[in-house]
């Protein structure tokens, strides 16, 4: 009987070096299943802009109207599961963006706060902003200016200012779509 010694016999470290060990693929597949839940936090019109294959979009309607909490959790994991045929970059990208985490829509954010106030604070500001955003509603955008300067006198809420903001954040996000 030949014996063979501990150097001679296979070793399954190629194999093991070759793929993931069980817990990294689980904490893998938990990634996948945390970001599948925060694309369920955002709003439809956000979700309507992220490029989703068909079956994760429905995944995703079906998990919004469930209320019961088991059923959500194993629609969560069928979501985690849909999301392994998905690249999770662009995804992530989309959920910063649309959440105003990423440093594009935070800087986007402060422009129109600034635009705002300078509009607020001066009618000379306005050629400015019209001459970045040709075919604006002047009138309507005038009205709106002259409405938060009412609210800002009056010590009123700021409705028509949040309402200016909007409508900044709204020009500026489309002309960065079209682009």
């Amino acid at each position: 009987m030949v014996r063979q010694s501990a150097t001679d016999a296979p070793t399954a470290e190629p194999l093991a070096a070759a793929r993931p060990s069980k817990s990294q693929r689980k904490r893998e597949m938990s990634a996948l299943q945390d970001l599948g839940e925060s694309l369920l936090r955002l709003s439809a019109a956000e979700l309507a802009r992220i490029d989703l294959p068909e079956a994760l979009r429905e995944a995703l309607a079906d998990a919004a109207q469930l209320g019961s909490h088991e059923a959500r959790r194993r629609q969560l994991q069928y979501i985690g599961r849909l999301m392994r045929q998905v690249d999770p970059a662009p995804l992530r990208a989309a959920i910063d963006d649309a959440t105003g985490e990423s440093k594009q829509a935070v800087a986007l954010m402060h422009r129109c706060e600034r635009l705002r106030d300078a509009l607020l604070a001066d009618d000379a500001a306005l050629d400015g902003v019209l001459a970045e955003l040709p075919g604006a509603d002047v009138q309507q955008l005038r009205a709106t200016i002259r409405a938060a300067r009412r609210e800002q006198r009056d010590g009123r809420p700021p409705r028509h200012a949040r309402q200016l903001y909007r409508w900044l954040h709204e020009q500026f996000t489309q002309r960065v779509d079209a682009t």
